[in-house]
């Protein structure tokens, strides 16, 4: 239980992305400041908790074995992932994009056979079939909205964040497998974001010279989504992870919490930005999005306990 409330907490904070960047798009911030500003935020943080314990150096040593794939794979799994999700908020209320972007969870299954650098794996049909579930939740959901926007505003929302959705896993997958455990969670995340600041630099450039600089309002929003979403949700995760590691059961239901992001999206954002509440189809979109993901737990627990017994009647033979 301790875990699941922690986890639940993590989405929370997770959450706030997805309506603070929808808040600065109201009004009027740009999305490139929305994006740029809070990985620039990020660095100095992540840098002040790892300094304290002297684990920067060996980021930057492994940075410098292995320059071209740090800097490819953090560009596109912060890049490609966040710079689209935030474009998305001009066009579709946060607790849409927040649930539109549960796709990665398809793109992760779809990407298997991709990111294994030993063993040839196949794509997880099983998972697959489950995912398509919540497909179905999105395509009801981006249809209903498409009743009261133009089409070229659905494809607007859904386009960036189907690159965002495959970005995300395929960016952070990659980088698992280049670091091989030789760095931690965090060290990882600080690695990361210096791989990835000339494509935020980059972004920034470009932000002065279409909208000039952010608003005060602005910065300080993007501080709280860099605290809240890339420093507070992401260590509260990987404790609530941490805590049940050696049970799968427990594991599945930690990672299930995640689906309160879009939940908490909504609340977010009917309580801040007084939106207009969903209709009773895209409540059930929102449904079976939450379905989909909670399945995908309950099949990977029982994946789990498949492979175990067979390797125990492996080893009695």
């Amino acid at each position: 239980m301790k875990a699941i409330l922690i986890g639940l907490l993590a989405a929370l904070f997770f959450s706030v992305t997805f309506v603070l960047n929808r808040l600065m798009e109201l009004e009027g911030g740009h999305w490139v400041w929305s994006a740029s500003l809070r990985f620039m935020f990020m660095l100095p943080i992540l840098g002040i908790i790892l300094g304290t314990t002297r684990k920067i150096k060996p980021v930057i040593n492994h940075i410098k074995r292995h320059p071209i794939p740090w800097f490819l794979w953090s560009t596109i799994g912060f890049g490609l992932f966040y710079a689209p999700l935030t474009f998305a908020t001009i066009y579709g209320p946060g607790w849409l994009v927040a649930a539109t972007f549960q796709l990665t969870i398809i793109a992760g299954s779809l990407l298997v056979p991709f990111l294994s650098q030993k063993v040839k794996q196949r794509i997880p049909i099983q998972s697959v079939f489950i995912s398509l579930i919540i497909l179905a939740g999105i395509f009801i959901m981006q249809m209903e909205h498409a009743t009261t926007v133009p089409m070229t505003n659905v494809l607007l929302c859904v386009i960036p964040l189907v690159i965002s959705a495959f970005a995300y896993p395929l960016g952070n997958r990659k980088m698992m497998l280049l670091v091989q455990g030789e760095l931690t969670t965090f060290q990882r995340l600080l690695g990361m974001t210096i791989a990835s600041m000339p494509f935020w630099i980059f972004l920034a450039m470009y932000g002065i010279f279409v909208d000039g600089l952010p608003s005060g309002a602005q910065v300080g929003q993007t501080f709280i989504v860099a605290v809240s979403s890339g420093i507070i949700a992401t260590a509260l995760f990987f404790y609530a992870a941490e805590l049940v590691q050696d049970d799968n059961h427990k594991l599945a239901g930690v990672e299930a919490t995640q689906s309160g992001e879009v939940i908490f999206a909504l609340f977010g954002e009917l309580l801040l930005l007084s939106a207009p509440l969903p209709s009773a189809l895209s409540f059930i979109g929102i449904g079976l999005v939450i379905f989909g993901m909670l399945l995908h737990s309950v099949v990977s627990v029982l994946g789990n306990r498949k492979k175990r017994l067979i390797i125990k009647k492996q080893q009695s033979i």
